[in-house]
């Protein structure tokens, strides 16, 4: 498994425990979580081509649905 996988699983994990945090506990992770995911999916893209920065980017928007709906709603996008 390469590193950049092995990074992407364990971002998927800690987005998963964060999701398990009370609300107003899930601000801060959430917000490191969501800075880390751009340089960690182009890495991914790089080591692996476009269909698995694809994939991640996918479980990132997942993953922050709620969020990226309500900037959307708040035009922030």
């Amino acid at each position: 498994m390469t590193t950049p996988l092995l990074l992407s699983c364990l971002w998927v994990i800690a987005a998963a425990i964060t999701a398990l945090l009370p609300m107003r506990a899930q601000i801060l992770p959430g917000v490191v979580l969501a800075v880390l995911a751009l340089p960690l999916l182009a890495t991914l893209a790089g080591a692996h081509g476009a269909g698995a920065a694809g994939a991640g980017l996918l479980a990132a928007g997942s993953i922050f649905r709620r969020p990226l709906a309500a900037a959307l709603r708040r035009g922030w996008a």
